[in-house]
């Protein structure tokens, strides 16, 4: 069954025809409470989802998603492009779609898994897309702060091994800089895989190998901060930042030295990738990918031929995957028929 939104929106965007939630222990479809849209939303064998902030909770407890839901909520607009004044993202969204793909956003059913506080969001809304965000963590509430729920959006704490939707009901699913950090990259990708709609699409990416991260400090210190408390370890990796970050900007353009200090440094900074941030930008996108980078319990590597095998095992069709953005980035196509 599809759920209507209850609010109007413009001819050009209208508003958004929603897939239902569904109760990802028993199966079936949720109904709104009584109560209102705060008390929760139940199935039929009685268990009862609670909404908070209006955003529904199937997650509970402490995950091993927490530190990422800290970082987003300390920096919920760093990432974001209306933010930096840069196309940053919407560049990365435009690469990974393709173009045909990118120009038919308007009206699809985005289910973005891994939303954190909106960085894609913002992309998919500004093309016309319906977009359901999810994710593990707390991260939900700075994306409803940064985008609110509304005729085209709405959000959900939920884990992508149990999505709360019936299989099959999205055009898109969209999934970038999250299937590394899960406990298994190929459970995450078959999961997610459930939920695209016959003729829909799965955009997802990976990190890759590389030399440089086996030749650095980094794994060093994060097998130490990963295993810290998320306060603890936030410190930690700032006073890295605040120490080490002068050092990457000096040597930024001078390649013998840098390759030096990315290599005995464990902060990651953006000088040569983004030289056109600021120093504030560069300073809070340092602080927020070096937290990632050594604070993610999980952290798996794939290369380009086995993103593409598992796709194609999946049974997708029209597979793209190159090396790209964080490693490696690919797209496939469900076909309309077995």
């Amino acid at each position: 069954m599809i759920v209507e939104a209850s609010t109007q929106e413009s001819a050009h965007f209208p508003a958004a025809r929603w897939p239902e939630w569904h109760c990802p222990e028993h199966g079936g479809a949720l109904t709104v409470q009584p109560e209102g849209n705060e008390s929760g939303l139940a199935c039929a064998a009685g268990h009862v989802i609670p909404c908070v902030r209006g955003i529904p909770r199937f997650v509970s407890g402490e995950t091993y998603a927490d530190l990422f839901g800290a970082q987003w909520n300390r920096f919920p607009k760093t990432q974001l492009d209306s933010y930096t004044g840069k196309p940053i993202t919407r560049d990365r969204v435009r690469r990974c779609l393709g173009e045909t793909l990118w120009r038919s956003l308007a009206g699809q059913q985005v289910l973005e898994c891994g939303c954190g506080a909106g960085r894609f969001t913002e992309i998919l809304l500004a093309e016309g897309a319906h977009v359901t965000s999810i994710d593990l963590s707390s991260a939900v509430d700075a994306n409803a702060r940064n985008f609110p729920i509304g005729p085209r959006h709405r959000i959900a704490q939920a884990d992508i091994m149990k999505l709360p939707f019936a299989r099959e009901s999205f055009d898109i699913v969209f999934c970038l800089g999250v299937i590394q950090h899960t406990p298994s990259s190929e459970a995450t990708i078959e999961a997610l895989s459930r939920f695209v709609a016959p003729g829909g699409w799965l955009i997802i990416d990976h990190y890759t190998y590389t030399v440089g991260w086996y030749t650095k400090t980094a794994p060093l210190f994060r097998a130490w901060l990963k295993r810290l408390p998320a306060e603890r370890a936030a410190r930690i990796t700032e006073r890295l930042v605040d120490v080490l970050l002068p050092w990457h900007k000096r040597v930024a353009n001078v390649p013998i030295a840098r390759s030096i200090v990315h290599r005995l440094s464990p902060v990651l900074s953006f000088y040569v990738l983004y030289p056109e941030l600021d120093d504030r930008l560069q300073h809070e996108w340092a602080l927020l990918d070096t937290h990632d980078s050594l604070t993610d319990w999980y952290k798996h590597f794939r290369t380009v031929g086995q993103i593409r095998g598992t796709l194609e095992q999946l049974g997708f069709a029209d597979v793209w995957c190159e090396r790209g953005g964080n490693g490696v980035e690919a797209r496939g196509r469900r076909p309309t028929s077995t």
